[in-house]
Order: C-alpha cells, then structure tokens, then sequence
C-alpha cells in the first residue's frame, strides 16, 4: 500500500525532573528533507536523531521539533563544605580568645564565606537522555506513519478510480479510430472519383498508396497498446509500495509516458469525438498526476 507524505506525530519523554515534547511533521517533497530542532542539552544526539528518521521515512519535507515546557536542565542543588565551615569557626574562636576580637560569627556570615557554600548543577546521565529522546523519536515516527498510511489508503482509492477511466477513454478511441480510418479511405476514394470524372484518368497504385499513408497516419493501435501497458504498470507499481518502498517518483515518470501517448494519438485523430475523448484522457492524467506528488 501507498504512503502519503503528509503526517504528524507526537511524543513526550522524561529523565529525571527533566520533560520533552517531541513533534514530527511532514509535507511533500521531491526528496528526503529533514530539518531537526533540539534543545541545547540534546544537541550532541542529532546524529542519532537523524540516523533514526531517514532509516523510516523515504521522502518528504520532515520537520522534527523537541521543547520543554520548563527551563531546561534541573535546578542546582546547594552544596555546603561543612570542613571549610568549621575551619572558619575555628578560627573566629581562635582570634576571640588570641586576640581578643569582639563579636560572633553567624549562619548567615558563615554560609557567605567563600567555600562554604555553592550551588552544584545536577548531572544527567547521558545514556538516559539519548535513550528517552529516540524512544520519544520513535513513538512520534510511529504516529505519523500510521496517519501516512491512512492518507495513502485514500490516495491509491483515487489513484486507481482514475485508472479505470484512463482504460475506459483509451477503450473508447480504440473503438472509434477504425471508424475514422475507414472514413479517411473513403473520403480518399470518393475524391480519386471526382478527379476520375474531371479528367478521366484513375492511378489506382497512387490510390493504393494513398489509402495506406492515411490508414498509417491515423492509426493509434500501438499508442493505445503502450497506454494500456503504462497503466498496468502503474497499477503493479501501487501493489509493490510498502514500507521502506516508496514509488513516488517511479509514478511520476509512469505519468509523464502517460501524457507522450496521448499527445501522440491527439495528433493523429483529426475527429472530433476522439480530440473531446483526448481532453477527458489528458485532465484525468493531470488529476492523476497532482495525487501522485504526495505520494512517497
């Protein structure tokens, strides 16, 4: 089955008091473009991240979003030197009973001494943020192929409505062009008649010969073999996609021998039921083709 290139997945992680919201969108593209946003503490994971994506998803334009809701990193934690606090206590008893220095040392004139106190950032292990954020990365994959995959569903429905009225237009002037040959001999036989009247002289080789050139001219027989093959193609093309298949592109191209063909056979049938069969036939493949540029 087909995929669409249009998608959207969420995912949350967290490590420690650590929290990260993880967002996937996807759009189409001729090629695979991803673009990764990360908060600077998961910076040095974008590799990974990247590795992660283009390992799942074929084509698109992929934006990868990861925030946090809060400040990121954890709050420092107040770390005290109780030996330096002591040497300072030690030491103002010390001047009080040496040399007799009037007043106390307090808590808070202790805590402001140089070493005693200071705020120590917490330490994340790295291992767990990596692991939190391409498990959040996965899941977020996971959700936007699931709704890829329900978008494709809809798109190869379409795809392959659209091909049956391509057969069915082809049919039509397949049924119609031995009319428009037959005619063709017609017109040029009534006409060696007319010039027989007027001059008396019949070439019945250069009749022939005409009647063959105009039967030739007009006969989209092999046009209308190929486009039956292309569609076949196209159709066998559909059944193959798959995960880590994609045939975006492969269909595009199909589409563009799609349009040669038609050209072809509106060039060559000067009819009129046939030309409004050949605008039907080529506005089905332009449909066809504005379907398959979403597909991956």
């Amino acid at each position: 089955m087909i995929r669409s290139m249009t998608g959207f997945g969420r995912a949350s992680f967290a490590v420690g008091e650590l929290a990260f919201d993880v967002e996937l969108r996807t759009v189409n593209h001729r090629y695979l473009d991803l673009r990764a946003k990360l908060p600077r503490v998961l910076a040095g994971f974008e590799a990974d991240v990247r590795a992660r994506v283009q390992a799942r998803l074929g084509r698109g334009k992929v934006d990868l979003a990861v925030t946090t809701p809060a400040p990121v990193g954890p709050p420092p934690r107040l770390e005290i030197d109780l030996e330096a606090a002591r040497g300072y206590l030690a030491a103002a008893r010390e001047l009080q009973r040496t040399e007799h220095v009037p007043g106390s040392l307090g808590v808070a004139e202790l805590l402001a001494l140089p070493g005693v106190a200071r705020f120590a950032e917490v330490d994340v292990p790295a291992e767990s943020l990596r692991e939190g954020l391409l498990g959040a990365v996965d899941a977020a994959v996971d959700a936007t192929e699931a709704m890829r995959a329900h978008e494709g569903a809809a798109l190869e429905k379409d795809l392959r409505e659209r091909l049956r009225r391509v057969l069915e237009l082809a049919l039509d002037v397949e049924s119609r062009a031995d009319v428009v040959q037959q005619a063709a001999r017609e017109r040029l036989r009534r006409r060696a008649e007319q010039l027989k009247q007027e001059t008396g002289i019949l070439d019945e080789a250069r009749l022939h010969q005409e009647i063959v050139i105009a039967a030739d001219r007009l006969d989209v027989v092999e046009e209308i073999v190929r486009l039956r093959s292309h569609v076949e193609h196209f159709e066998g093309t559909l059944s193959e996609a798959g995960p880590g298949k994609p045939v975006g592109r492969r269909l595009d191209f199909l589409l563009q021998e799609f349009g040669r063909e038609a050209n072809t056979i509106g060039s060559k049938a000067s009819d009129a039921p046939i030309a409004h069969w050949i605008v039907e036939l080529k506005t089905e493949i332009e449909r066809l083709r504005e379907q398959v540029q979403n597909v991956e």
